[in-house]
């Protein structure tokens, strides 16, 4: 009737650890121990399976995913790892098929990576030899996106997946390179598909893969290493160029003022000049001030820090 009523959640569950320590306390023996297994398996199926239709019926409501997450935790508490690696499998195909339904779902794409995460430890504590499953992960966001651009969610996860694949890849500075090129292209054809989108997902990736272009970026954090300053320069002067081309006929799309500025802003950093007339920024801020009143204050302290 109302899923999110917490103290209900939080009552069932009392129950079912009750439930669960009586009969971990039943005599002990080979037979028991099956025994013990196979009935706190059902009542976790079971419930698990209870949570389905609310899940469909309500699939924002944070008190069932955490409710699931402690099912799943319990089992893996209370279960043989071999039992619990299916159950976690099953949550995996589930939550890939509630993101076909919602692909912009938040809920999901956050269950999804804790299932990923309790995955990976459990193939760790089985001495299996494929544990990472980065690769994969890194796939679906790409599936993901192909199917619909606007998925902030896949950019974001897709952002957090790219340091720890080039890392488990072993990737040299070159390939590094090459995969930050490839990145860049599939982020410039998504924005050349609507530059004058207020889609926000879009640039917010597109920020991620030039914040490599800093001076002094956080290589932890970042796809390359020992990129030059001149490097830098190189990339950050094709992204304004193709920024000002993707302007015309785009003309009241704020954020390729806002990301021509920034990009003009880093390549200043990097060797003490403006990449553009200075008359051009002064116009790119005219225009933000315009389209994006409600930041106005913004605007205007961004136009002295950068003319003082």
């Amino acid at each position: 009737m109302n899923p999110e009523y917490f103290t209900i959640w939080n009552y069932r569950r009392l129950l079912l650890r009750s439930f669960f320590e009586n009969t971990s306390s039943s005599t002990p023996g080979v037979e028991a121990d099956s025994n013990k297994y196979d009935i706190i398996q059902r009542y976790i199926t079971e419930d698990l399976g209870f949570l389905l239709p609310l899940l469909r019926k309500f699939p924002k409501c944070y008190w069932i995913w955490n409710y699931r997450l402690w099912l799943l935790a319990e089992a893996t508490r209370l279960l043989p790892s071999s039992i619990v690696y299916q159950l976690w499998q099953k949550e995996l195909s589930l939550v890939g098929k509630m993101l076909t339904l919602d692909s912009r779902n938040f809920h999901g794409w956050g269950y999804r990576r804790q299932v990923v995460s309790a995955l990976e430890e459990l193939a760790i504590a089985m001495g299996s030899m494929s544990t990472s499953m980065t690769e994969d992960e890194f796939a679906y966001t790409t599936k993901m996106i192909e199917s619909n651009l606007s998925n902030f969610s896949a950019w974001h996860r897709r952002s957090k997946l790219i340091p720890t694949l080039l890392n488990e890849r072993n990737a040299s500075h070159a390939k590094r390179r090459e995969f930050l090129d490839n990145e860049l292209e599939l982020i410039q054809r998504a924005l050349w598909a609507d530059p004058d989108s207020k889609d926000q997902s879009l640039w917010f990736y597109h920020q991620y893969l030039i914040s490599n272009f800093r001076l002094g970026s956080a290589h932890d954090q970042s796809l390359m290493i020992d990129l030059s300053n001149e490097d830098k320069l190189v990339y950050l002067k094709t992204q304004v160029e193709d920024l000002l081309e993707m302007l015309q006929g785009a003309e009241t799309s704020k954020w390729i003022y806002q990301r021509l500025i920034e990009l003009s802003i880093m390549s200043k950093s990097l060797d003490g000049r403006w990449p553009v007339k200075v008359s051009d920024l002064e116009t790119w801020i005219s225009k933000l001030l315009e389209l994006d009143p409600l930041r106005k204050g913004r605007w205007q302290d961004l136009r002295k820090q950068m003319f003082p």
